[in-house]
């Protein structure tokens, strides 16, 4: 695969995020906070004009267009932080940066950040992801011991 300092991938994470999407978070998170979950108590305890959506579930979202490009097992860093809340409602883009390739360790590595907005172009999340490059035709193994070749959606056991 070729990956260049300042090539850019964007993508639509989530379109129209139902509240039933926030609350199956909740559920496989353990996080009922009521913020997220209570209508009531964001609404009228919290001063919110409704539930929002847990950041890990938008920095979740907004990982897809890391693992799209580059595959999940090839992501080995990735951090964020949330700056805006997002809502019921809300399509999320994301948007991931190059910001450079090096070799490190025998292995291309592209430093990205990573930035999602909401449709009214308001930053919710920032960060940066770390990711290998595998060359065409070259396997990349993952952790738990199954080897993908660049360019191809396959993998098989090493």
């Amino acid at each position: 695969m070729t990956v260049t300092t300042d090539q850019e991938v964007r993508r639509v994470v989530v379109t129209d995020l139902k509240r039933t999407q926030i609350v199956m978070y909740a559920g496989a998170g353990g996080d009922f906070n009521p913020l997220h979950t209570d209508e009531p108590f964001a609404t009228q305890i919290a001063g919110n004009p409704t539930v929002m959506a847990h950041g890990m579930l938008t920095m979740g979202l907004a990982s897809r267009v890391l693992t799209d490009w580059f595959g999940h097992e090839n992501i080995r860093r990735y951090r964020a932080r949330f700056k805006a809340p997002v809502w019921p409602g809300d399509t999320i883009t994301a948007t991931a940066t190059v910001t450079s390739v090096e070799t490190v360790d025998g292995q291309r590595r592209a430093e990205l950040t990573v930035s999602a907005v909401n449709a009214a172009g308001v930053e919710v999340l920032s960060g940066t992801a770390t990711a290998i490059v595998a060359d065409e035709g070259e396997a990349t193994v993952t952790d738990s011991g199954t080897a993908t070749t660049a360019g191809s959606d396959e993998g098989e056991a090493t």
